[in-house]
């Protein structure tokens, strides 16, 4: 793939593919621009890419993108290349662009191939293999059904699948959940309390000081520089609602948090990819309107859990989101072999929704 025009033509594939799809949502273009370009994407700083697009008979019939992190190595201890942003319109299209991924890590120095992931576990990632039924909440894929025997049938085998669930807003707290949060509001200097906003910068350092550390025994987690929390978080800001952003602290440290943002895909699905001319005014009318959620993080410190912190989270996100009047919230994603997490998340009466695959086939 060469020059502007045709990352301009990598851009476009999805919005042919799935234009009578009515389960895709249609990210901004302007946004998918940024995620692709060095210079934009903080993930460049420590990763590098390649763009593929599958031609047939002059015609564009797939596209995919191979990345290395050294991040991801140095942490996991092998080379791998990932591929992600893949859309294919037939098996033999989907053959040839794995394979050319798979070809460009071996350049690379890759043993294993990895994905989908777009570009890490941090960003989108898994294909959806159940739950094509349900629109996708912000930050999750969609694919086609078909993918997944095209993905075997190029040799790729399950790695690992992720899990998302659909919640209903109870009016409380389960009572075991209010009486493990009531034990640990009583906690010496413990307080938790919302994001302040006019001190954004300042809150996000808190973040950056769970985040990392919460999260590293997950499978496939890649830390977060500084730089991508950033970006991410700037992306987010504007549809923050400060009460379901939740802190817990002990004598002014920073022990856990909880992230719950509206979910603006209900907002993007009907502007199509763009915000001009009429887009942003859609967007902007329907934001506040927005009652439906996805937990995007609940995090604990390693020396605070089973110590009730994540209870309590719970505890308080679901007062918070009474408050606003939200009716649902989407949860995930989770590791399948997270039972902690997963038995959480049924205790407030989740349903799962949605099953991720991620795919690896190993390199000669």
């Amino acid at each position: 793939m060469q020059g502007a025009a045709d990352l301009a033509r990598f851009i476009e594939v999805p919005y042919k593919r799935y234009r009578s799809d009515p389960f895709w949502v249609p990210p901004l273009r302007m946004d998918e621009r940024v995620r692709l370009s060095p210079g934009k994407n903080p993930f460049f700083e420590h990763g590098q890419a390649a763009y593929f697009l599958a031609r047939e008979g002059g015609r564009i019939v797939g596209r995919v993108a191979a990345s290395i992190d050294k991040n991801h190595d140095s942490i996991h201890n092998e080379r791998q290349v990932a591929f992600g942003f893949f859309e294919a319109d037939s098996s033999e299209a989907a053959k040839a662009l794995l394979d050319r991924a798979a070809s460009w890590g071996r350049e690379h120095g890759a043993d294993v191939l990895r994905g989908p992931l777009s570009f890490t576990t941090n960003d989108e990632c898994g294909l959806l293999i159940e739950g094509f039924e349900h629109v996708p909440a912000i930050m999750m894929p969609h694919n086609g059904p078909e993918y997944a025997a095209w993905i075997e049938a190029a040799g790729l085998v399950k790695a690992k699948d992720l899990y998302t669930f659909r919640a209903p807003i109870p009016e409380e707290s389960p009572p075991v959940f209010r009486r493990i949060a009531a034990s640990a509001r009583r906690v010496p200097g413990i307080v938790t309390r919302p994001v302040e906003m006019k001190r954004f910068d300042e809150e996000l350092s808190r973040v950056k000081s769970i985040y990392n550390e919460a999260w590293e025994k997950n499978w496939g987690f890649v830390p977060m520089t500084d730089g991508e929390i950033d970006h991410m978080a700037k992306q987010l800001k504007p549809a923050i609602v400060p009460e379901l952003v939740r802190f817990v602290e002990v004598d002014g440290v920073p022990i856990g948090f909880g992230l719950i943002v509206p979910d603006i895909n209900i907002a993007l699905r009907h502007i199509g990819g763009r915000l001009l001319p009429f887009g942003i005014v859609r967007l902007l009318l329907t934001l506040p309107r927005i009652r439906e959620g996805r937990l995007m993080a609940l995090g604990v410190r390693s020396d605070w859990r089973r110590k009730g912190i994540g209870p309590l989270l719970v505890d308080e996100l679901i007062r918070a989101l009474n408050a606003k009047r939200y009716e649902s919230v989407e949860i995930g994603w989770t590791l399948e072999t997270n039972d902690d997490v997963n038995s959480l998340i049924a205790g407030v009466g989740g349903v799962r929704t949605g099953v991720y695959r991620i795919y690896e086939r190993r390199l000669a």
